[in-house]
């Protein structure tokens, strides 16, 4: 029989890497929680303030779709440098940046960081483990990247309420450069050859643009609404918005008739075609907006509604993001055990009595009621999500594999970008003309749009009930004919 154990060298390379995947998502939940501080020192408002996260989301959500030309052509060692490299180089520009635009350079870099080094720790995992540890070592690094959002807004309200901002990039440069950057080096290893692979750049820039010209759409019509309502010019925004819509549209075409064109296209989309599996998608592309968009929405309605600190409103989200990161397992347990349609239906029923709470109570929302009700929706979703995805790729030949990985993946980055461009604008709109933070129709305004935000997010959460529900039928009446 061959060796099964887990080489020890693996378990390094799963925690270099991993560890830089974890900074990474961790400082993008941290930021979420700092927003209104952010705010005053950047003289910026709560549409403006999102693109610290937007634009990471973004960055990465474009990265995603190389990870398969990054992985067939270079090392993972030079893969897993330049992340480190990247990661070090925007906490740098973090800490010494004292502007708007440069902070979002730096967040810029740092989500090219996190888009090579998530990926890789998947591709090395799948590549490297023995085959029958790879749903154990793949849970771990699953645990990696959920248990970062769940302690990121909480670390964040720690940090700041005893130290400025910026100490989180300076305690983050040591971490990656003594513990990533040594162990990594001794442990990532190459098992297969690389490949003279080509990157299709047109359809690059085509997906770039499509991801960047939708989310920006939605920010821009917000940023318009949220101007008219205060009585300002939204001439401007408007048009913005209606060019970023026109041109989102249209790369995204062209990318889908360039794939179906091209010899080697950078993604084959082909497998698309099956509805069943494009149902899976749209909700998987749906789900995130609410469960990414969460944590800022609960931060900042605890702070500008609540008045409560920074520290509090991070540790409100805690309880409800650590059930869903030590949950997943059990949702997959149940899927293997019970198949796909009563653990993910049961799971998102139950998740959606969340926000239909949080909307009840939504004008007299606690702390603690804040927190219960978010946890109830972080417990559904948690044991839901992931199972989406594996769902849909059981129905996906093969082959396409690394494509439904690709675009699954980059669906899901893209879903939180949006979601957090999309709640922030709500809040944005229901503050507009009420006056300065801190006041108490300020706070009202604030709460109002935290009703309007719970509103729509019980819309998202119903809508990809439905498609789970279609699908499902489809499935089943694919089987009744077998």
């Amino acid at each position: 029989m061959p060796d099964e154990r887990i080489p020890g060298k693996l378990i390094g390379a799963i925690v270099a890497v991993g560890s830089l995947a974890f900074i990474g998502i961790l400082t993008e939940t941290v930021m979420t929680v700092l927003f209104p501080q952010l705010m005053r020192e950047f003289n910026v408002d709560t549409a403006t303030v999102q693109w610290i996260t937007t634009i990471y989301l973004l960055v990465v959500a474009a990265t995603m779709p190389l990870s398969s030309y990054l992985n067939r052509r270079f090392k993972h060692r030079t893969l897993f440098l330049a992340a480190v490299a990247l990661a070090v180089l925007g906490s740098l520009i973090m800490i010494v940046g004292h502007t708007f635009p440069v902070i979002l350079i730096a967040r810029v870099i740092q989500g090219m960081g996190s888009g090579v080094a998530t990926p890789l720790m998947i591709n090395i995992i799948l590549e490297q483990s023995p085959r029958s540890k790879v749903g154990r070592l793949m849970g771990v690094g699953s645990l990696v990247i959920t248990v970062a959002p769940a302690i990121g807004p909480t670390v964040g309200g720690a940090v700041s309420s005893i130290l400025p901002w910026r100490a989180i990039f300076v305690i983050v440069i040591p971490i990656i450069l003594l513990v990533s950057l040594p162990v990594g080096l001794k442990c990532v290893e190459q098992h297969r050859p690389t490949e003279e692979a080509r990157l299709n750049s047109l359809q690059f820039v085509s997906i770039v643009l499509a991801l960047c010209g939708l989310v920006m759409f939605l920010n821009q019509a917000g940023v318009a609404v949220s101007a008219a309502v205060s009585g300002g010019s939204a001439t401007v925004s408007a048009v913005s918005a209606v060019v970023s819509l026109i041109v989102g549209l249209e790369a995204l075409l062209f990318f889908g008739w360039s794939s179906k064109r091209s010899f080697s296209p950078l993604i084959r989309l082909g497998w698309l075609r099956d509805p069943m599996v494009l149902l899976h998608l749209i909700a998987y592309m749906l789900l995130p907006i609410v469960g990414i968009g969460f944590g800022y929405v609960i931060t900042n309605v605890a702070q500008l509604s609540l008045g409560t600190s920074a520290f509090l409103s991070g540790a409100l989200v805690l309880p409800g993001a650590l059930i869903g990161a030590f949950f997943a397992p059990v949702g997959g347990m149940l899927y293997d055990r019970f198949g796909p349609v009563r653990p993910i239906l049961g799971a998102f029923f139950a998740a959606i009595c969340g926000p239909i709470l949080l909307l009840v109570f939504s004008m007299r929302l606690t702390p603690v009621t804040l927190a219960g009700f978010y946890f109830i929706f972080g417990f559904g979703y948690s044991l839901g999500f992931s199972n989406i995805m594996t769902n849909a790729l059981r129905n996906i030949a093969p082959q396409f594999m690394p494509d439904g990985n690709a675009v699954f993946n980059t669906c899901l980055q893209f879903g939180g970008a949006a979601g957090t461009a999309l709640f922030s604008t709500i809040l944005s709109v229901a503050q507009a003309g009420a006056g300065e933070e801190g006041g108490a129709t300020f706070r009202h305004a604030t709460a109002v749009g935290g009703s309007w935000t719970f509103a729509t997010m019980i819309g998202i959460v119903a809508i990809a009930i439905c498609c789970l529900i279609a699908a499902f039928r489809i499935g089943a009446k694919r089987n009744s004919r077998l």
